[in-house]
């Protein structure tokens, strides 16, 4: 069944529909190769980027819907031609869909949601709850976890939710190339998450909350109780830009941010194509990130 609001969903309602697709990039661009969206006479979804280009895309596709077209082929300069000052050039093609095409369409997206790097907020207090909210708009996985089934059911964002009496084996569990942001309601458990994820060694980000003063503690705990775990890949605080403003909300944005730089870094894909190649010894990650 299609989830509401999804592409599948969209492709399932809407039976005339023009495929727009970028298929080579040239220069400065809004979005990258492959990128592609779908436009039918009286709705649209997804983006090559807006502007200017993206206008002439969705026009030429409803001119293709209006008159019978089945292809169209675009070479657009992103310059002053079209008062769009990217750049670059694009080509793009406009294909309008059959059957075949909208199951293909519903199959990459489905591969896409199996690719999204999964995202563990590990406590569903009031900043947990302010991340959820954020990161459901995402191109994420995001997962809450606690401890506490009465925090978890405060959480309203349309993301997965875990009540676990032994939340380190989410850590544990979680695939390759995981962000883990750790704010429970207690300083012993954070300090046990955060030691788990940063034993992993192939998170794309580790964050704990907490303070200068908090971060020492954990390094001398854990240089006691770990084996002398090193914290240097440690993010805490989380979210340290500089802002005097403790709402949930707004520490959440900065900690997005912070999350989302490292997951969408060079480093991170490359880090995580090489883990998905050398899994850790005597654990077992499935593609979901659920216990096996």
């Amino acid at each position: 069944m299609a989830v509401p609001g999804s592409l599948s969903e969209f492709l399932s309602t809407q039976h005339r529909l023009v495929r727009v697709a970028l298929t080579r990039v040239r220069g400065s661009s809004p979005r990258n190769e492959g990128t592609e969206m779908f436009v039918a006479t009286g709705a649209l979804w997804g983006t090559i980027g807006g502007g200017q280009l993206e206008f002439m895309a969705i026009n030429a596709a409803r001119d293709m819907l209006r008159d019978g077209m089945l292809h169209q082929d675009l070479d657009v300069p992103l310059g002053p031609e079209i008062g769009q000052c990217c750049g670059g050039r694009v080509e793009l093609k406009l294909n309008r869909m059959r059957a075949s095409d909208k199951r293909a369409a519903k199959e990459r997206a489905a591969l896409r949601e199996e690719e999204l790097p999964h995202v563990y907020v590990m406590g569903a207090g009031h900043v947990g709850r302010a991340l959820a909210n954020q990161l459901q708009h995402l191109p994420v996985r995001c997962i809450l976890v606690d401890t506490r089934a009465d925090e978890i059911d405060l959480c309203t964002a349309i993301v997965e939710t875990r009540v676990s009496a032994i939340p380190e084996a989410e850590i544990w569990n979680a695939p390759a190339g995981s962000a883990f942001i750790v704010l429970t309601h207690d300083h012993g458990l954070d300090f046990l998450l955060t030691s788990a994820a940063l034993e992993r060694q192939d998170a794309a980000y580790v964050g704990m909350i907490g303070s200068a003063t908090k971060r020492v503690k954990l390094r001398n705990w854990a240089h006691k109780h770990c084996d002398g775990q090193s914290i240097e890949h440690l993010k805490c605080p989380i979210g340290a830009s500089g802002s005097r403003d403790k709402r949930p909300s707004v520490i959440a944005a900065f900690v997005v941010a912070e999350v989302m730089a490292e997951l969408t870094s060079e480093t991170a894909a490359t880090a995580l194509t090489g883990a998905i190649h050398a899994p850790l010894v005597g654990r077992h990650h499935d593609r979901k990130g659920r216990s096996a």
